[in-house]
């Protein structure tokens, strides 16, 4: 029946601590990971057997102290789910939830058995309006279900945790009372949990200052922290609550959890570990595995996490703006205060959109495998700021479908779009009114057509006539989603030459009166280049 401590797998870990430049004095706080019991709990975030082992597994390699892997008398699937992880366990301690109840602590117990470090933890409200309307019993009533129920729980394991539920919300006197009962009783770790999300920073530190100086045998206890997110203060308080003495913090991935969610891990690990100097702490959580957990528990609940999430959002190691891609640019450290790789993101993102300068448009073509000559540059960045007013989201594939536009039509170029008007629908027919610079000259013709893009065509060669044969005509979505740019490709035969031309635009028609002229441009060199005497196409 004896197992072991939550101690013996810190010490175990202290050689893995993320926080190297820690002194030797700083102290540990364990991580208890709740995302397979009250992370579950969110509405619509239920996950299978199978997806619960994989999420445990997960959390078992990464470092966290304390999984508690369910409510065991909540159904059969839940004791089953706890059951197999508390077997599969390797390093972390493995703790099922159970009531103040004789039966639920038995479950619970059972369920637990088979891992190598397993804890019952058990809870009971303690707070006025809980007592009074929810369980609906007299504050003795309540303290004797505390040691009656730690007493039971110490029958099946020697790692005990109990909770005052709504223990911010409970009157100072009696909390200290149910404390100090629970600890007498076995209870190795109190929790003093903040379950409505209704307390501030300064006054949970002030709480565990007090409740530890108050009940006569609580050095025998790790307390802890649990915090819930509904005034947005669950990671501040959760760390408040460390600096008033708790060791132990309760959270989940991606702060998942009932109503607005619970203290996310993630935030609480890189806090520490990036703010030592005023957090002197350590913790056995590998970050490199942050991300990886952040997408598995994202993945199999179906709780997307929202892009500008501190550490493991989309957004948080991405730059937008001219201004912080310039510094990025000179040193990283302007404005990321982490590396994105200790967090297991590859690297700093610079998306590239509106706000986004030339320093870092030259730098993403660099990355790229372009290098323009200034004059193509500048056409580029003026072509790319364009699209970006157009484009909600601009891609790497939209940069290179722009810049490779913009090479094919520079050049001894004879002609290009400057203008163009479709008229189109249902009622045919269609037509296409198009401006050109040819020779330096704007020109502007109008055409009918079967179609907007015959018009189109047929439009510029009222501009500029040849006898080119229409060959090929193909149009790609260069990224996904309505705004995406249309690559146009267009070949033209004339005399036995062939040209190809491209273009790129999130306007479809204007994209292809580009590929139009581009491959027109081309046939007239070619021609040109084999018939020095005639051949080149003129302007009507």
């Amino acid at each position: 029946m004896t197992a072991g401590t939550p101690a013996a797998t810190s010490a175990g870990n202290d050689a893995a601590n993320t926080n190297s430049s820690v002194s030797s004095e700083a102290e540990h706080v364990r991580i208890f990971d709740t995302t397979l019991r009250d992370g579950e709990q969110s509405p619509g975030a239920s996950m299978t057997f199978e997806e619960k082992l994989q999420v445990a597994e997960l959390l078992d390699e990464m470092g966290v102290d304390i999984i508690e892997a369910g409510f065991p008398i909540a159904s059969n699937g839940d004791f089953e789910s706890v059951q197999e992880i508390a077997r599969r366990s390797k390093n972390s301690v493995i703790a099922g939830l159970s009531r103040a109840a004789f039966k639920d602590i038995d479950r619970c117990g059972e369920a637990v058995k088979p891992a190598g470090q397993p804890r019952i933890h058990t809870f009971i409200s303690t707070s006025p309006i809980h007592m009074k309307f929810k369980l609906q019993l007299e504050p003795d009533e309540v303290l004797q279900h505390v040691s009656e129920s730690v007493a039971r729980a110490r029958n099946w394991v020697d790692d005990v945790e109990w909770s005052a539920e709504d223990g911010t919300r409970t009157e100072f006197e009696f909390l200290c009372r149910c404390v100090e009962a629970a600890i007498k009783a076995g209870a190795t770790t109190i929790n003093i949990p903040d379950t409505v999300g209704y307390t501030t920073p300064l006054e949970y530190r002030e709480l565990f200052i007090k409740v530890r100086e108050t009940v006569p045998n609580a050095d025998k206890a790790v307390f802890s922290v649990h915090c819930h997110n509904d005034l947005g203060l669950a990671v501040a308080n959760s760390l408040a609550g460390v600096a008033g003495g708790a060791r132990q913090i309760e959270c989940t991935i991606n702060g998942l959890g009932e109503r607005a969610g619970n203290a996310a891990l993630e935030e609480i690990v890189m806090a520490i570990r990036t703010r030592h100097d005023v957090l002197p702490y350590t913790t056995s959580i590998k970050p490199q595995f942050l991300m990886r957990a952040s997408k598995l528990v994202g993945a199999v609940t179906n709780f997307p996490v929202q892009y500008n999430k501190a550490i493991v959002g989309k957004n948080a190691f991405a730059h937008e703006s001219g201004i912080h891609q310039d510094g990025m640019l000179k040193n990283a450290e302007t404005y990321e205060i982490m590396k994105p790789e200790d967090v297991g993101v590859k690297a700093t993102s610079l998306v590239m959109g509106k706000h986004s300068g030339r320093h870092a448009f030259r730098e993403k073509l660099s990355d790229l495998g372009f290098e323009l000559g200034d004059n193509a540059f500048a056409d580029a960045f003026r072509r790319f700021k364009d699209l970006a007013d157009r484009k909600k989201n601009v891609y790497d594939e939209d940069i290179e479908a722009l810049v490779e536009d913009e090479i094919s039509t520079r050049g001894d170029e004879m002609a290009k779009v400057i203008a163009l008007t479709v008229i189109a629908g249902t009622g045919g027919p269609q037509k296409a009114i198009i401006t050109m610079e040819v020779d330096g000259q704007h020109i502007t013709k109008e055409a009918n057509g079967d179609g907007p893009v015959d018009a189109t065509f047929k439009a510029i060669r009222a501009v500029m006539p040849h006898e080119g044969h229409l060959a090929l005509y193909q149009v790609n979505a260069v990224t996904e989603g309505t705004d995406a740019q249309a690559e146009v490709s267009v070949r033209l035969e004339a005399g036995g030459r062939i040209a190809t031309g491209k273009g790129a635009d999130t306007d479809t028609l204007v994209a292809s009166a580009r590929a139009y002229v581009s491959a027109m441009n081309r046939l007239a060199l070619r021609m040109k280049s084999s018939n020095p005497a005639g051949g080149a196409l003129k302007a009507s």
